[in-house]
């Protein structure tokens, strides 16, 4: 268990560096996060790869960065960013898990937002082509160099979170995908009840969209009179203590809906449809040993 105290929710921030972001976008989302501050959350995650294109690699970070820096309570809040997958000219995408690649991926993180020591520092994507062993022992020295306070990973399994607490100590959280439509790794939330990991849920809000949610999931929203994104954070909140859903915002109005999950209480269950399998670009960054 760490000492990193989070909100119940926090805010992932990818969705205002890509798709050709425009100046409208950069400040709804900036308004956005200004919003999520005044509702007391301290939580907005980020990565170094968000960004337009390969040459502008950290854009959302600067961003963030930027929101936080212009409101009252920016100071107090934990910027999570994140660092090992690489993108080069011609967006040629790629992993990365070398220590003196994560060491500078880290140390240009906190330049770019602002920061002495990241306060959470996430381990993005395994590489396929490491041994696992080998990937936490550099996990491990990256924390030891100070950059880092708190160290989090991304889409491990049950087996690799629990194996990184025993390599690297006290793991802060796992971001691993999470909805409604998206059951497949729940062992993972048990390990994380066990050693007191913060789960924080990716794409928590699939299964949700006005465009894919289930007639029965409409109803159901409709019946407890909030949206069908307020029921996703509801039922993620349902499952444990240890989940923080994650939703992806550009705009105030999805900061106010998803927050109003929190105190909704479901007086049924809520209807779910088969959950859908890995990705197999998560597969394939599985290491061979």
């Amino acid at each position: 268990m760490t000492s990193l105290n989070i909100s119940s929710i926090g805010f992932g921030c990818m969705k205002a560096s890509f798709n050709n972001p425009d100046n409208a976008t950069r400040e709804s989302t900036i308004a956005a996060l200004h919003v999520a501050l005044d509702h007391g959350v301290t939580l907005f995650d980020t990565s170094d790869i968000y960004a337009p294109t390969w040459d502008t690699f950290g854009h959302n970070e600067v961003l963030v960065a930027e929101a936080m820096r212009t409101h009252p309570l920016g100071k107090n809040a934990i910027i999570a960013t994140k660092g090992g997958i690489t993108r080069k000219p011609g967006e040629v995408w790629g992993r990365n898990a070398s220590l003196d690649y994560l060491l500078r991926a880290a140390e240009a993180s906190a330049g770019r937002l602002g920061f002495t020591k990241i306060s959470l520092w996430q381990h993005h994507r395994l590489d396929p082509s490491m041994a696992f062993e080998q990937q936490l022992e550099n996990l491990a020295g990256l924390k030891q160099r100070g950059i880092i306070e708190h160290i989090g990973v991304s889409n491990y399994s049950a087996k690799q979170l629990r194996r990184a607490v025993e390599v690297i100590g006290p793991i802060a959280t796992v971001q691993n995908q999470l909805s409604l439509a998206y059951r497949q790794e729940l062992d993972v939330l048990q390990v994380c009840e066990e050693f007191g990991i913060k789960y924080l849920p990716w794409s928590p809000m699939k299964g949700a969209h006005p465009n894919d949610a289930s007639g029965e999931l409409k109803a159901f929203a409709a019946e407890h009179s909030v949206s069908t994104y307020a029921v996703a954070v509801a039922w993620l909140r349902s499952l444990s203590p240890s989940v923080v859903p994650l939703p992806g915002v550009t705009r105030p109005q999805s900061v106010v809906d998803a927050i109003l999950g929190l105190d909704l209480t479901l007086n049924s269950e809520v209807p779910l449809s088969a959950s859908l399998p890995m990705d197999a670009e998560l597969l394939s960054d599985q290491p061979k040993n």
